[in-house]
């Protein structure tokens, strides 16, 4: 008897233990979930079932990028990286622009960028602080192109500066017929700091063209982009555009999480390092992945001619 009481509160202990780490497991996913629907001052977070919609919210500042903006799409993406109920994402403007790109009425940016200030100090000095906010800024993109879940950039009208550092950081691009882009750093003193020159030519494969967007600050029609590889689809408005966004984002998000972040972590990878690296990396992803219980879920349904199955979130 006295066995049997032992045996069964040791059961007991062990049950709660289990119990414990999946519960702190789940309010952590809840924790980031809020994170991430919280209220932000620049964007407005939406959710459609496992899709996640960003839109860029200062419709009467044409989405310009201010000092708040690039704090709160950073954490924004930080937060939703970490969420399990989320598995595609897709970004979007509010109002008449996409974004016009760098706020230069925000003079908190526009002193982060340049430096200036009421205090001043050495160049030393400022150069380190120069430094430490463009690797911030820098990172607010890097944030979303970390992010484990696909996301797609639906644009339209001005699409300008730091938007273009914004899609280049983004898994797939779309836009409206009128959508016109700029990489109109230079036309500022500037050269674009926040990913479009290390990232564009990767892009779109096209060394010549990404340098003369950069160094003329031309525009560049929807055609022209569809035709460069910039964008994978043009559609006839904004509406048409963002639902056509949402319909991939759900065809994404309806399949095995475990395989579609490795198909992104893997393709980032490659762009970065060579083919022998990228497929040795590829082995050791998958002598993990390939465990999954993902696979016979979906060779089951697959085999039964059925909608793809209610895959576990990561």
């Amino acid at each position: 008897s006295s066995s049997l009481s032992s045996s069964s509160s040791s059961s007991v202990v062990s049950s709660r233990r289990t119990r414990q780490p999946q519960r702190r497991q789940s309010e952590a996913s809840r924790e980031e979930g809020a994170m991430a629907d919280r209220q932000y001052e620049t964007l407005k977070v939406q959710r459609d079932g496992a899709v996640v919609h960003v839109q860029l919210h200062r419709p009467k500042a044409g989405n310009a990028m201010n000092t708040a903006f690039w704090r709160e799409y950073r954490e924004c993406f930080q937060a939703l990286a970490a969420d399990g109920e989320c598995r595609a994402i897709v970004v979007s403007g509010a109002g008449k622009h996409f974004s016009v790109g760098l706020d230069i009425k925000d003079a908190s940016s526009l002193t982060a960028v340049s430096g200036e200030g009421p205090n001043k100090m050495d160049a030393a000095r400022r150069a380190w602080r120069n430094r430490e906010t463009v690797l911030a800024f820098q990172d607010t993109f890097s944030a979303m192109e970390r992010c484990p879940q696909p996301v797609i950039v639906a644009v339209h009208a001005a699409t300008i500066g730091g938007a273009i550092d914004l899609m280049c950081a983004a898994d797939i691009r779309v836009c409206a017929a009128n959508t016109f882009f700029s990489i109109k750093e230079v036309d500022i003193g500037l050269a674009a700091d926040v990913g479009t020159l290390q990232r564009l030519h990767h892009v779109i494969g096209n060394q010549s063209l990404a340098r003369e967007l950069c160094y003329t600050a031309r525009r560049m029609d929807a055609t022209e982009a569809k035709s460069a590889g910039f964008v994978s689809s043009i559609h006839p408005t904004q509406e048409a555009t963002l639902a056509h966004a949402m319909d991939l984002a759900r065809q994404i998000a309806s399949k095995s999480p475990v395989a579609i972040t490795g198909t992104k972590v893997n393709l980032n990878f490659s762009r970065e390092n060579k083919v022998r690296e990228s497929l040795e990396f590829m082995a050791a992803w998958n002598s993990a992945m390939l465990q999954t219980e993902d696979i016979p879920k979906a060779a089951m349904a697959s085999l039964a001619q059925q909608d793809q199955p209610d895959f576990s979130k990561l």
